[in-house]
């Protein structure tokens, strides 16, 4: 017969000294060595998935702020990239200004000899731009903005002050679809051209001219024509564009109200809305541009009348017709 073995657990009270002794049979024991174990490995792989999560979470977290780095990189390229091709499709408009000007015609045989040079030159251009040496792409540009100030000075930026462009006969600005009324009455805060930009303080091209002026002023049309758009942009907030006929259009943006909807005729000096601050703005004020064939041109070449004139002409003639 099997005698079944134990081990004695004593057990001491302080209280009269008093020894308990508490057998223990041997499986019992194997089973808390064995539960013990299976603890502390579990406490142990718990801990374990527990390292690799926070490594994991760490990693995404890191993931996660380079894709965001990586973006933002990606829209201000995409930003500078779309400031150039306006710089550029604004220099092609200030080209084809002056060839009206003047009345030149480029034969066939100058187009081909120039297309050439341009090839010929391309490998040039792009050492420039190519080669990632930042100090060689500032060049580039300073020569850029150098050829564009030599091509509007001189006579050739008075004529262009006049506002004259291929198809209009005569002084084009003394009609009333040339915009040459100025929208509303404040200070030019932000010039036509390139700019320290006041969001990201990075520079950028400004299409427009910025004019400051109290929340809420009325905005007025600064010449005859069509509205093409009315409504809300991703950077100029609620905005208005007007077709004012010879590829020439001009655009309100960052507007509180708007008076007009798309379809409406305007007539020059007609309120067609407020000022505001909507959309990607730093307060109160109103951006204004003139577009040709879609391109960004300076409006200070188109703007003649003041906000004043029209504003008392358009008030006499709005009381007198009873509107």
């Amino acid at each position: 017969m099997n005698r079944k073995r134990y081990y004695i657990l004593f057990v001491a009270r302080d209280e009269d000294g008093r020894v308990r002794k508490i057998p223990l049979p041997l499986h019992y024991a194997y089973g808390f060595v064995a539960a013990a174990l299976i603890g502390a490995f579990t406490i142990v792989g718990l801990a374990g998935s527990y390292t690799r999560m926070l490594l994991k979470t760490e990693n995404f977290n890191q993931v996660r702020q380079e894709r965001e780095t990586l973006r933002k990189n990606y829209t201000q390229m995409a930003q500078i990239a779309h400031d150039r091709d306006v710089q550029v499709a604004s220099l092609g408009a200030l080209a084809n200004e002056v060839t009206a000007l003047y009345g030149l015609r480029q034969s066939k045989l100058l187009a081909a000899r120039t297309a050439k040079q341009v090839v010929a030159q391309a490998p040039d251009a792009l050492a420039l731009t190519d080669d990632g040496n930042p100090q060689n792409a500032e060049a580039a540009l300073n020569e850029f903005y150098s050829l564009r100030n030599q091509a509007m000075s001189g006579r050739i930026a008075r004529a262009l002050e006049g506002g004259l462009t291929a198809g209009f006969a005569g002084d084009w600005t003394t009609l009333a679809d040339a915009p040459s009324l100025w929208p509303i009455e404040g200070r030019v805060t932000s010039s036509f051209g390139e700019r320290q930009d006041p969001i990201n303080g990075e520079g950028a091209f400004h299409a427009g001219i910025d004019i400051a002026a109290p929340y809420g002023s009325p905005v007025r049309a600064a010449a005859d024509g069509d509205v093409s758009r009315a409504g809300f942009g991703t950077g100029y907030g609620r905005e208005i564009v007007i077709d004012h006929g010879h590829n020439v259009s001009t655009v309100y943006g960052h507007l509180s109200s708007m008076s007009v909807v798309a379809g409406d005729h305007v007539t020059r000096g007609q309120v067609i809305g407020y000022v505001g601050e909507s959309g990607r703005s730093t307060g109160p004020h109103l951006h204004y541009e003139v577009r040709l064939h879609m391109v960004p041109v300076n409006p200070h070449k188109y703007l003649r009348t003041s906000y004043q004139e029209v504003a008392e002409v358009g008030g006499s003639s709005m009381a007198s017709s009873g509107r």
